[in-house]
């Protein structure tokens, strides 16, 4: 039997005639077939090795170095996919007016954008997991911008929810997520601010694109906007190729270990079609194996705060996605001109620079640390109040500082979501578990904004439209709310028992000598403690 101290594959051999056959099963790709010659002339019974990789991990995020290359990469995507999509809000009166269809109708483009970004982010994450970030990233990029530049030659609405809809937001969804997951896997201890940098992309983005589109619609039509979009979009491709992976100590607690184990079929001496890469063996390890990961992977859908969680989210997306598609028809519809809305969505996106920056560095300190849900909820909850006064600002003076108060609060709980899932689920299963969050996003992004034009339709106003969308965000702010103090009064109910437990006798050993430790410990005297026995057992 062979094996090697850093082997990571499956090896199945025989030696048959002159050619010695072996079987390498990698672990990534169960099913590769390699031949090797040899030219000893015994014929040997077959053997199969299960070996796990032994890969040099690092002991926790670096916290810097390459980190912040990851950032810039990851702040980038932000422009290219969240800004870009925000900006298509800017077409929507150019193709109401070119189509002549109705509101409704005509919010079905963004609706499907968002859709798609959101309803494929967990087939982002698992290209990033299974393939490479960098592979994922870069195919979006290229689908992302052959959706818009078919877009240029719409000729209908049903052209545009196919490209600009289907296509493009799909692509958008390979870059995203695993950008956003690739942040919190290089930082630890600067996570929010990290990804407050990180998610201000966004904002600025929106500051620039938004007027820089009104002027390229103005002096190319929205043809050309789009074909110049499609261009742009392909700096996705720039920004894969930043995305170097890292392997952590806490990736590796979720890959499940197979002690190494030897199978020796009864016959010896079999033809080599009969040493198939089909053979049921290999099926039945590679099948066990699969399932074992899939489950670690998965496994905190189970996780009461990730429900609690996911439930909010939902009605916290349905809220926020109608008011940017609806902010510049809203404006243009009370008087404002061209210029002046799409000036506000560039204030809501400078804003939205502050918020990431400022909610990031914030919650990074030691006295907030441990309320970043709190943040995020209020910061939820206050974008939900801006909406429900929105229908009574009726002018470009009194819209201003709507855009400063909506962005700000915008900015704060988009840098938040990635931190607080985080703080749920852990860092190993970050990246799947914001696919699932932001697949989440899909269907309340695919539905409200065409509810909120039904409304618009129906009622002859903005409304009941905005009215909805506040009373949905501050809905996902108590409902998380509620959630928090039940867990604390809990908490508060099992404390005494807790206490009780701790006072007990504590025994430490490593083999020779015996610690014994009566009363309540915290954490700085465990770690204390294990470290002293730690170093007694090297002695």
């Amino acid at each position: 039997m062979r094996t090697s101290p850093r082997s990571d594959i499956i090896m199945l051999g025989t030696l048959h005639g002159d050619a010695l056959v072996t079987f390498h099963v990698s672990l990534a790709y169960p099913l590769a077939l390699a031949l090797q010659s040899d030219s000893r002339q015994e014929e040997r019974p077959a053997i199969m090795t299960v070996a796990m990789p032994r890969k040099g991990l690092s002991a926790s995020p670096p916290d810097g170095g390459w980190g912040w290359m990851i950032v810039i990469g990851c702040f980038l995507v932000t422009i290219c996919t969240r800004a870009v999509t925000r900006c298509i809000s800017i077409f929507f009166v150019e193709f109401q007016t070119y189509f002549a269809q109705d509101y409704a109708r005509t919010a079905w483009i963004h609706s499907i954008v968002d859709c798609a970004t959101m309803l494929c982010a967990p087939l982002g994450s698992f290209i990033s997991n299974h393939v490479s970030c960098q592979v994922g990233i870069i195919l979006g990029g290229l689908l992302a911008s052959a959706g818009l530049i078919l877009s240029s030659f719409a000729t209908s609405l049903e052209h545009l929810y196919i490209s600009l809809g289907v296509l493009t937001g799909l692509g958008f969804a390979l870059c995203y997520s695993p950008a956003i997951a690739m942040v919190g896997k290089y930082f630890s201890k600067r996570k929010a601010l990290a990804y407050g940098i990180a998610m201000s992309g966004s904002g600025i983005g929106t500051f620039i694109l938004a007027p820089v589109v009104q002027l390229l619609i103005e002096q190319f039509s929205w043809r050309g906007a789009l074909l110049i979009l499609g261009g742009f979009v392909l700096n996705l491709c720039v920004c894969g190729a930043l995305m170097r992976p890292i392997a952590i100590k806490e990736d590796h607690k979720n890959i499940p270990e197979f002690p190494e184990q030897e199978f020796r079929p009864e016959a010896q001496k079999q033809d080599l079609k009969q040493w198939s890469i089909c053979s049921p063996l290999i099926k039945v390890w590679s099948h066990r194996y699969l399932c074992q990961c899939s489950w670690q992977e998965y496994k905190f859908l189970l996780m009461p705060d990730f429900v609690v969680l996911a439930v909010s989210v939902l009605f916290m997306a349905y809220g926020c996605s109608p008011l940017f598609v609806y902010l510049v028809p809203y404006a243009l519809r009370v008087g404002v001109s061209h210029q002046q809305a799409a000036f506000l969505m560039s204030i809501l996106g400078v804003v939205d620079i502050i918020g990431n920056i400022t909610f990031g560095w914030l919650t990074d300190r030691r006295c907030l640390k441990k309320y970043r849900c709190i943040c995020y909820l209020c910061a939820v909850g206050m974008d939900g109040l801006c909406c429900l006064f929105l229908p009574i600002l009726q002018s470009f003076p009194l819209l201003v500082p709507f855009s400063f108060t909506f962005g700000y609060f915008d900015g704060a709980y988009v840098t938040l979501i990635p931190v607080v899932t985080a703080d749920v689920v852990g860092t190993a299963s970050l990246s799947s578990a914001l696919g699932v969050v932001y697949f989440l996003h899909a269907i309340p992004y695919l539905v409200s904004p065409p509810v909120a034009g039904w409304l618009v339709d129906t009622t002859g106003n903005y409304t009941a439209s905005f009215a909805l969308c506040g009373f949905s965000m501050i809905f996902s702010s108590m409902l998380l709310c509620c959630a928090r103090l039940a867990k604390k009064v809990k908490w508060t109910h099992s404390r005494p028992a807790g206490r009780e437990t701790d006072a007990k006798q504590q025994i430490w050993t490593n083999g020779t000598i015996t610690y014994s430790v009566t009363g309540e410990l915290d954490q700085r005297g465990v770690e204390l403690l294990a470290r002293e026995v730690k170093s007694d057992s090297k002695r």
